[in-house]
């Protein structure tokens, strides 16, 4: 998916491929403001695939070779419903049946079947937990502000409001030179 600000959405591809037919790469890459790189790119797929080679295409593999197998998934989910048995307990059948896979992945498989917990799944194994949904009370009652307080200005504001020759200034100085203070906070949040 291109963003708002790139040089070549959809529309711009047709033209560089256009204007590449009958001038150098290189020359058209440069009117355009891109790579020479980046023009040879989708000239090439365009010269492969046609029309349907300049359109994005997605960034996930085809293939994994790590995935969990579908009837692994389940079996996680067909234990975990009827017999409501841990990842744990899943995870020791499994190697029962030969099937190497660690507990973590067990418990991944589950939070995504929506069966993370055991108390989320009535007797009869379906899932007994409703989507919670989040509703103001009134306007402005969602509004979450973080305020906090950096560095070692005073109650009341520094030097910038009372002054540089102010006694306020003077006093907050004479702390910090006299080793009481050190000026910095540590922020933890």
């Amino acid at each position: 998916m291109t963003h708002a600000n790139a040089p070549l959405g959809l529309e711009g591809r047709r033209r560089l491929v256009d204007r590449c037919l009958t001038r150098p790469i290189g020359h058209v890459a440069a009117e355009m403001g891109i790579s020479r790189a980046c023009a040879s790119k989708w000239v090439n797929r365009w010269r492969q695939h046609g029309e349907a080679g300049l359109h994005d295409r997605a960034s996930t593999p085809h293939h994994s070779r790590t995935a969990t197998a579908a009837w692994v998934i389940q079996r996680i989910d067909f234990w975990r419903r009827e017999h409501k048995w841990s990842a744990q307990r899943i995870t020791y059948e499994l190697a029962e049946l030969d099937v190497r896979i660690h507990r973590r992945t067990v418990t991944r498989h589950l939070s995504r079947l929506g069966l993370g917990r055991r108390r989320f799944i009535d007797p009869g194994g379906d899932t007994n937990r409703k989507p919670g949904k989040i509703t103001a009370r009134w306007p402005g009652h969602m509004v979450h502000l973080d305020v906090k307080k950096v560095g070692r200005i005073p109650d009341g504001g520094g030097w910038r409001i009372h002054g540089r020759d102010s006694g306020q200034a003077k006093t907050t100085g004479r702390a910090k030179s006299a080793g009481s203070e050190r000026g910095y906070t540590d922020l933890h949040s």
